[in-house]
């Protein structure tokens, strides 16, 4: 039986400190979202978000859609690119133009979207993207498309991504070596709500915690649109170095205990648990013995809940802090979602929902026809933000070019006033 006839395809890659992934997907006639192709593989040349080394950073992409193409059965040359690190930073603008009362034109709109383009500040750093949020309409609030509406203003609320210049260009090049185009940057957070939010929890506000291997990324949204966010350098491989600090063991060992054993909340018998640092089947002798471990290199459940519990306190910590900052407080501080590969730890949104007050649920990938079983989990979506976030088309600002052409008679002042707009547009 034949699958559903793609319209348009969409490629993205998501590079993490961790690992990199690749997703390729496509919308069907009937409008559903299709992932034809995903894969992933461990990260090289790559550090809490920043390419460190350009030959193995591209290595990686290279490789990983090469796997994902290979799913999918086609080539793809332009690619939508995450970024969890780089210094991204958060913030919205606010412009407002007189109408007048009469019918609002798509003139208008655009006239508001380019003037919005000078409100943007980026005190010197890269703007990923400036996208228009919502419209306000007389005050009448969270207005989505003005077109062919009256009033006597119009205000649009503008999100601006910044990010540091030079680390983006390392990310675009190491892409663009892979012998790929770069469609855009986009910032983990929103990729990631597009994934894991509904429309009503970025209404009535919520918290994105985006728990990666080697950075956080703390996002506020409310009222339909992002309103601020912090990047924590904070991971769960800080948790795994902790576990092989804390029992002379190999980062290896670390990893597998805390993805196969570790908690983040305590049981009554733990203590009586005992769990071996070697994986089944490796050798005696394949690894150091651990502190703490009995004659078969086995250690106490307890012990290392006790380890993972003590970084969460930090983690925690840190986003309460980031939190606080943004003013997410009050009847606008309620929900926070989980979600990263962190964000998978057993116990964990139980946990932080005792540490912050707050409720707490874990935030997957929503349901895609061809996406993999092991890849709707909290770890890709990201991942599958950024397919959802291209097919929806975003409106950048900084795109829309100049093309009025009025359709009602000015006079008067008003007419000085197009005039001079004009001008200043055009010249």
């Amino acid at each position: 039986m034949a699958g559903p006839r793609i319209s348009r395809l969409f490629a993205a890659v998501n590079i993490g400190s961790f690992r990199v992934s690749a997703m390729i997907a496509g919308v069907a006639e009937n409008g559903e979202m299709v992932v034809l192709g995903s894969a992933h593989r461990g990260a090289e040349g790559i550090k809490r978000g920043y390419v460190t080394d350009m030959q193995a950073a591209t290595h990686s992409v290279r490789d990983v859609l090469e796997r994902a193409e290979k799913m999918a059965g086609v080539d793809v040359s332009r690619v939508w690119v995450g970024c969890s690190g780089a210094g991204l930073a958060s913030t919205t603008a606010r412009v407002e133009v007189e109408i007048g009362g009469r019918r609002i034109e798509q003139d208008d709109i655009e006239h508001l979207l380019v003037a919005g383009r000078e409100a943007i500040q980026p005190d010197g750093r890269m703007v990923l993207h400036a996208q228009p949020a919502h419209y306000t309409l007389d005050g009448a609030h969270g207005v989505p498309n003005p077109l062919g509406l009256h009033a006597e203003r119009l205000a649009v609320d503008i999100h601006v991504m910044l990010a540091d210049g030079a680390p983006i260009r390392n990310i675009t090049e190491a892409v663009q070596n892979a012998h790929l185009e770069v469609e855009a940057v986009v910032g983990s957070p929103v990729a990631a709500g597009h994934a894991c939010l509904t429309p009503e929890e970025r209404e009535l506000g919520v918290a994105l915690v985006d728990f990666g291997a080697e950075v956080t990324t703390v996002s506020v949204y409310a009222s339909g649109m992002l309103l601020g966010m912090q990047v924590i350098p904070f991971g769960s491989g800080d948790i795994t170095d902790a576990i092989a600090t804390g029992f002379g063991i190999r980062r290896s060992q670390a990893e597998r205990l805390k993805c196969m054993s570790g908690s983040a909340m305590a049981s009554p018998t733990d203590h009586r648990e005992m769990i071996p640092v070697n994986a089944p089947g490796d050798p005696d002798g394949a690894g150091p013995v651990a502190r703490h471990a009995d004659d078969k290199n086995r250690i106490p459940r307890a012990e290392l809940v006790s380890v993972i519990t003590q970084q969460l306190g930090r983690f925690t910590e840190e986003v309460a802090r980031a939190l606080k900052a943004m003013g997410f407080t009050g009847q606008r501080g309620q929900q926070v979602v989980l979600t990263g590969g962190g964000a998978q730890l057993p116990g964990l949104a139980d946990y932080a929902q005792g540490a912050l007050g707050r409720p707490v649920r874990i935030g997957s990938p929503p349901t895609m026809v061809g996406l993999p079983p092991t890849h709707a989990t909290p770890s890709y979506s990201t991942l599958a933000g950024l397919t959802l976030y291209a097919a929806a088309d975003p409106v950048d600002i900084r795109k829309i070019g100049p093309a009025y052409t009025p359709t009602t008679r000015y006079v008067g002042l008003k007419l000085v006033r197009r005039v001079w707009r004009a001008l200043r547009d055009y010249f």
